[in-house]
């Protein structure tokens, strides 16, 4: 059997049977008081939960599966610690700025996150494999971390952020595909901004304080329905600023269609977990979580390679 299939497999698989584990056997049980990590799981839709969960690495392996040719689909030694490096510094960094730290209004708890950045920059410096465990795995034990219980097809959209930061690796044609990232991941973004405007008396649940139970209704502001249109025109700017230099162009245009694609996947199989419609789950969900990460996108990615390739040069790598 052909090693790369292998341990893209193994890989994969494994990010499956944590995710089993953690849904079915922790997330089953009360979480103990006091205790550090909150695995728990709504067991009333749990299998629909997994279901999820499988269609987002079937996506991820049938990728791999269709460019298995590809050197981007390279999983060995170095690979495995940077998935176990980059799950890490997501799970903790997810943490610090979930739960109570920067919320904004939405359908379900959704805060700012900075820390999005870490699935984009691992994805596109060390493949799509390692990016989707960073963006799976981090986001998992971030959110026991944080304590509020697990949402794991929202995980796995994560782990499809750090995946498709991943792919541009499988393009000869750097500018030429970037160029139809910014094509697509621009439709994408009017698109669903249009939803917001079509559903501006959208009431969204606004998340104040879980332990005292106190919880409002809000509609999302202005500027978070509009969020996706001003990251993805710094993503823009920050595309053909740094046309010279391109590394950052890549990681953060990429950056920016994992992040459309993965949150679409996770806002989208909540229409049939928890039964949202359309414009509920965009408007709700999917636009408070999106737009603010294109803006760390734009941001933060291009400091993570700029330290990243002064690193590699210093170490003569």
């Amino acid at each position: 059997m052909d090693k790369k299939f292998t341990n893209v497999l193994i890989s994969l698989v494994a990010v499956l049977a944590l995710f089993a584990v953690v849904m079915f056997v922790l997330g089953a049980q009360e979480p103990a008081e006091g205790a550090a990590l909150n695995f728990s799981v709504d067991q009333g839709s749990v299998v629909a939960r997994f279901a999820f969960v499988v269609i987002g690495i079937a996506l991820a392996f049938g990728v791999y599966f269709a460019t298995k040719a590809n050197k981007a689909w390279e999983v060995g030694t170095r690979e495995v610690v940077w998935m176990a490096i980059g799950a890490a510094l997501y799970a903790v960094f997810s943490w610090l700025f979930n739960g109570t730290v920067f919320v904004v209004p939405s359908l379900s708890q959704v805060s700012l996150r900075p820390a999005i950045a870490i699935p984009m920059f691992f994805g596109f410096a060390f493949g799509p494999v390692v990016g989707f465990f960073t963006g799976a795995v981090g986001n998992m034990f971030g959110d026991a971390l944080t304590g509020f219980g697990l949402s794991p097809q929202w995980s796995i959209g994560n782990g499809l952020i750090g995946f498709v930061s991943g792919m541009w690796m499988l393009f000869s044609d750097k500018k030429k595909s970037m160029d139809t990232v910014l094509y697509v991941s621009g439709g994408l973004a009017v698109v669903t901004a249009l939803l917001f405007f079509m559903n501006r008396g959208q009431a969204n649940m606004l998340y104040y304080n879980d332990n005292e139970g106190v919880y409002g209704d809000a509609q999302i502001s202005i500027f978070a329905g509009l969020a996706i249109l001003i990251g993805f025109a710094l993503v823009f700017g920050v595309r053909y600023f740094f046309r010279d230099n391109e590394d950052i162009a890549t990681a953060v245009t990429w950056g920016m269609l994992g992040n459309i694609v993965g949150l679409l996947f996770a806002s989208l199989s909540d229409m049939v977990i928890n039964g949202f419609t359309l414009p509920v789950t965009i408007v709700g969900q999917f636009l408070p979580a999106a737009g603010p990460n294109l803006i760390f996108a734009a941001i933060l990615v291009p400091m993570l390679v700029v330290a990243y390739t002064s690193t590699r040069a210093q170490s003569g790598r």
